[in-house]
């Protein structure tokens, strides 16, 4: 489905600041990066395009992307052996990011029944108690660093306590998590050494990671608690219960997914307040904006910005002939910045409406986290404009971004809080 490109107003508070705006240097720094050219405003030749180098097929297109999406007959979510075909057999069960139905079908459904919209509504009241916790020990100060003070632990602290794993393990989460962004960077698709280590390598930390959770999910086996694992643990489907390894590895997926993606998402929107005076002061006078201040930045700038399939038949896709085989790179920066759909599209505009961003995919792999990646960055949001009203980043203390291709956003954002 496509969407006419809603009609928005153009005004200088529409584009970035070029005062030395953090959000500028995101942008120049993934402009080193060609498939990044739609952060620059740039538009691709053609809404499909294929990368000889890499062999694979880009899909820019917001039309286009959502055809992918919704056909996962035609387009596969397992490609890791497109990338490391002599790669062994692994242990995947619970992967949902990489199952197909029906096998996909069956899981999520299984998930859902523990994972429950009541269950993310209910976090509500710690989410918010726990930002003024985070926030009260830098209060007081001059300034704070968004990622370490509150972007990173409030999340990883929130799934922890929502699994029931000790949350003194949190700074180990977050190894687990930014060793898997490092070793995420793209490589030639089947056709290099590198492409074979860099998936063992990503595989080899997720055996570990699904071997703590699950040796947790066995602990809840003989003494049920309530938490989320124990639920995990007891939820059934057609008389069938998760294995031991497909509940640790989606208890993985849940943790560093929903780890990222906030902390991420947050830096994103303060960064896109920060370099829009307009929309600020708007936000700040009227904070029930915090919303889609929140589905803005996941349209301008996603977490994570590209997805991978794999085509299992030859399709048609955009006016091209994939065959079959092909590997399928969905970039969901350039989709959410497509101009049939999106009307100044890059342009930040918290009143668009409709918004029908890609931020958290669509379809059937439609982002499991996104309820409450939503939830804990509206609240976190609304608190921290409601708490630091001169907020704002800092000139002397540029912020890092992060460097793999496929995820864009900062890994330390320091801002002054005081006037």
């Amino acid at each position: 489905m496509t969407y006419p490109p809603t009609s928005l107003p153009t005004s200088p508070s529409t584009s970035p600041s070029r005062h030395s705006s953090p959000l500028t240097t995101l942008v120049d720094q993934w402009g080193a990066h060609p498939a990044h050219f739609w952060l620059r405003g740039q538009e691709p030749a053609r809404a499909v395009e294929f990368d000889e180098r890499l062999g694979v097929w880009n899909v820019y297109g917001h039309p286009e992307a959502v055809e992918v999406f919704a056909d996962p007959g035609g387009y596969s979510s397992d490609i890791v052996h497109h990338f490391a075909p002599d790669l062994p057999e692994y242990e995947r069960s619970g992967m949902l990011t990489q199952m197909d139905p029906p096998e996909h079908r069956k899981l999520r459904r299984l998930v859902s029944r523990a994972f429950t919209p009541r269950l993310v509504a209910g976090l509500a009241p710690r989410i918010g108690a726990l930002t003024h916790e985070l926030l009260d020990r830098v209060d007081g100060g001059s300034g704070l660093d968004l990622v370490a003070d509150l972007a990173h632990p409030l999340p990883v602290t929130v799934i922890a306590e929502l699994l029931g794993v000790p949350s003194e393990d949190r700074e180990l989460f977050r190894e687990w998590a930014e060793e898997l962004l490092a070793r995420s960077e793209v490589a030639a698709v089947g056709r290099t050494a590198r492409s074979a280590d860099m998936v063992a390598a990503v595989l080899d930390l997720s055996a570990r990671m699904s071997a703590y959770f699950g040796a947790h999910a066995e602990e809840r086996r003989r003494r049920p608690q309530d938490d989320l694992l124990t639920a995990l643990v007891r939820a059934e489907v057609d008389g069938e219960r998760l294995s031991a390894a497909a509940l640790g590895n989606f208890a993985q997926l849940l943790l560093v997914a929903g780890h990222v993606t906030t902390t991420i998402l947050l830096g994103n929107a303060v960064l896109c307040l920060d370099a829009h005076a307009g929309a600020r002061e708007r936000v700040r006078a009227d904070r029930t904006l915090v919303p889609a201040v929140i589905e803005e930045a996941l349209r301008l700038l996603p977490p994570f910005s590209m997805f991978y399939r794999a085509t299992t038949r030859a399709v048609e896709l955009g006016g091209r002939r994939l065959p079959a085989g092909q590997v399928v790179a969905l970039w969901l920066g350039a989709a959410n910045r497509d101009a049939r759909v999106f009307a100044d599209p890059h342009g930040f505009h918290p009143e668009r409406d409709p918004n029908p961003h890609l931020g958290f995919g669509r379809g059937i792999h439609f982002c499991l986290g996104a309820p409450l990646a939503r939830i804990e960055a509206r609240i976190a949001l609304d608190i921290l404009l409601e708490r630091f009203p001169a907020l704002r980043t800092d000139p002397g203390r540029p912020p890092v971004f992060q460097t793999t291709p496929e995820v864009v956003g900062p890994r330390t954002l320091p801002l002054l809080t005081a006037v």
